[in-house]
């Protein structure tokens, strides 16, 4: 006869992982903390890339789910492509201005995965709102492990307080460094621009408004920024405390967005990057001359460098253009368009590895 063990023997740890992303809090975190970078949603592709590594390397855990959700419609430049080349299934999730309906499709996709997938114990949510304490406390109840990532000023503290701090992972942490000083260096430059008009204001200097001060006002209006609106020009002007003449110069400076300049300069040593940047000297010099301007689409240029570059997948062949940028031979700048923006790429023919590869400057006007 068999003598009955007292416990039953614990089940082995799980390791496979669900992963399930607010794509669009993610995105609009980044876009209005850091006072709207250029392309937010490549900083975004980036923390989602930088995760499922952290989660296989560093807790040997295997992503075998991994959504996004977003209303993607009202997403520029459309995400969808890279996430679905890194493995991601997007969900498309109509929107409303007065909640983000992402929410109760995740909750509802994780439940689905806690009953149809037994043998995944890890379930990652990367999202911080209050909302998802009730799906996570029943998770947890399940017996799974239950993580949270997401940068702190957008994480409830209840939910914090509910999850422990052990099991929160800085979304910060997760970026590369060269990437988030980036986003730290146009935060402080926007705050600074808003500081120099306030200051103008109180000193009197914003008596006449120039026409670059109306546009900028215009801009900043049409674009949602987040500078306060006491920073921004009044429409209406006060009678000027000083002769006009005396002061537009300096105030139009402040008015207009910070000059775009390229990043300080680094020799460029890796053969991929020198190919990339080879390659993208041949586009300006072949496409940039039609436009009268050394500059030529972001989007067309990628897909173009996939016949250069066919080894690398598509979010390598993006890093490397993220990384010419870092080195100062290129920078990358929004334009307007319809039916939504678009980024384009200036060359600088002060690096001196463009000049020595550039077959034939196109110089800059």
């Amino acid at each position: 006869m068999l003598t009955p063990t007292p416990f039953a023997a614990a089940p082995p740890a799980s390791p496979y992982a669900a992963v399930f992303i607010d794509f669009e809090n993610v995105y609009y975190f980044l876009k209005n903390h850091y006072l709207d970078p250029q392309d937010p949603h490549d900083y975004a592709l980036d923390l989602v890339r930088a995760l499922r590594d952290s989660l296989k390397r560093e807790q040997g855990l295997d992503s075998l789910v991994l959504n996004a959700y977003a209303d993607f419609d009202k997403i520029p430049t459309g995400p969808q492509g890279p996430l679905y080349l890194m493995g991601v299934s997007t969900r498309n999730v109509l929107g409303t201005d007065h909640k983000n309906a992402a929410d109760m499709q995740l909750c509802i996709d994780a439940l689905e995965v806690l009953y149809t997938r037994p043998a995944i114990g890890t379930f990652v949510l990367v999202a911080g709102d209050r909302d998802y304490i009730p799906v996570l406390q029943h998770l947890r109840r399940q017996a799974r492990q239950v993580k949270v990532v997401g940068f702190r000023e957008s994480v409830s503290g209840d939910l914090l307080q509910m999850l422990g701090q052990e099991h929160f992972i800085d979304a910060r942490q997760l970026l590369p460094a060269e990437r988030l000083q980036a986003l730290e260096d146009h935060r402080t430059a926007r705050l600074r621009l808003g500081q120099d008009l306030r200051r103008l204001r109180e000193q009197g200097m914003v008596g006449v408004q120039s026409a670059a001060a109306r546009q900028a006002a215009q801009d900043a209006a049409a674009s949602g920024s987040d500078l306060p609106a006491e920073d921004l020009p009044s429409p209406v002007a006060p009678a000027p405390r000083a002769t006009p003449a005396a002061r537009p110069n300096l105030l139009d400076q402040l008015l207009q967005e910070p000059p775009a300049t390229f990043a300080p300069i680094r020799r460029i040593t890796r053969d991929d990057e020198r190919r990339c940047l080879e390659f993208l000297l041949e586009q300006v010099q072949k496409f940039g001359g039609q436009q009268g301007v050394p500059e030529i689409w972001a989007s067309p240029f990628l897909r173009r460098l996939t016949d250069v570059l066919p080894e690398l997948p598509d979010w390598e062949r993006r890093q490397l253009l993220s990384q010419l940028r870092d080195a100062g031979a290129v920078r990358l700048e929004k334009r307007e368009g319809e039916p939504h923006p678009f980024s384009v790429i200036l060359v600088n023919y002060q690096h001196p590895d463009v000049r020595e590869l550039n077959p034939g400057p196109l110089e800059e006007k």
